[in-house]
């Protein structure tokens, strides 16, 4: 991590903050003193960005519920959205025959995977297919059989489970028999990913923070699993949540509370106090 940022006036110019075990409560909310600290610290002129595993179709409700008009990364950096202008300015694709190929490979190891897919664009649809354990929540997901359907239209990522393999050991033997085809990342519980080489939230985060003159130097960066470890690589400043997963506590500049005892308000407030 880099030991210099911010600038003159301000700690940190850019705060990034990751979404899912970060940002959000666990009923999917973000608490009125996570607004207000927010809030106060572009107020006082710093820039917010969020930076979330997710895809633009899952992010746009929370975004417009928050009021915010500025540029987000979504799909794990694959996408920098305008959500003032609900526009995609970027979006980086899968390359559906190298998937394919990782696939084979991984399965060779594990045996047979459950699969899901996030297709690309601002509507893209996330597929899941059989055995695939869909978490709880209001975000919607369309069912496949036909497993020709998961390759019939661009993609951003692919989800892998195992029904005995936990997530740490799934993302490893990824890695270790497809890492050089394909990005490999463990994004939260049963969500292990599969993306084009070389993305990561950093690839997304320094073009969204490049197009408002910042870098990583200007950056305190919020996150909770072992994909928000680029991030905290490329920003000055790394806070981890008190539920983070151990590989970011390891890398992390501070740990917080926890994303439900607004452990990022405590580190803004602290950075940023009320006039």
């Amino acid at each position: 991590m880099s030991s210099d940022g911010g600038s003159p006036s301000l700690p940190y110019q850019l705060i990034a903050t990751d979404l899912d075990g970060t940002l959000l409560r666990g009923d999917e909310t973000v608490s009125q003193r996570s607004r207000d600290a927010l809030a106060a610290a572009t107020a006082a002129g710093a820039s917010h960005i969020v930076v979330t595993g997710r895809a633009v179709p899952w992010v746009r409700h929370i975004l417009d519920d928050l009021g915010y008009r500025g540029l987000a990364v979504c799909g794990q950096g694959g996408q920098v959205y305008h959500a003032g202008e609900h526009r995609l300015l970027t979006s980086v694709t899968l390359d559906r025959q190298l998937a394919g190929l990782a696939l084979a490979k991984i399965e060779a190891e594990t045996g047979p995977l459950a699969l899901a897919a996030s297709r690309d664009g601002l509507g893209g649809e996330v597929l899941a297919g059989p055995g695939y354990r869909v978490q709880e929540g209001p975000l919607p997901v369309v069912p496949f059989e036909d497993p020709a359907e998961l390759w019939s239209a661009p993609l951003n990522k692919i989800y892998l489970q195992h029904p005995e393999l936990g997530d740490d050991e799934l993302a490893r033997v990824a890695l270790e028999v497809a890492g050089h085809i394909v990005g490999v990342t463990m994004a939260g519980e049963g969500i292990v990913e599969l993306l084009p080489l070389g993305l990561t939230k950093a690839t997304g985060l320094s073009l969204a923070a490049r197009r408002l003159g910042l870098t990583g130097a200007d950056t305190i960066a919020f996150g909770d699993m072992p994909n928000d470890i680029p991030m905290f690589g490329w920003a000055a400043y790394g806070v981890a949540m008190a539920g983070a997963h151990d590989e970011l506590k390891a890398v992390a500049d501070e740990v917080t509370a926890s994303n439900e005892e607004d452990g990022i308000a405590l580190v803004l407030e602290r950075l940023f106090p009320a006039a």
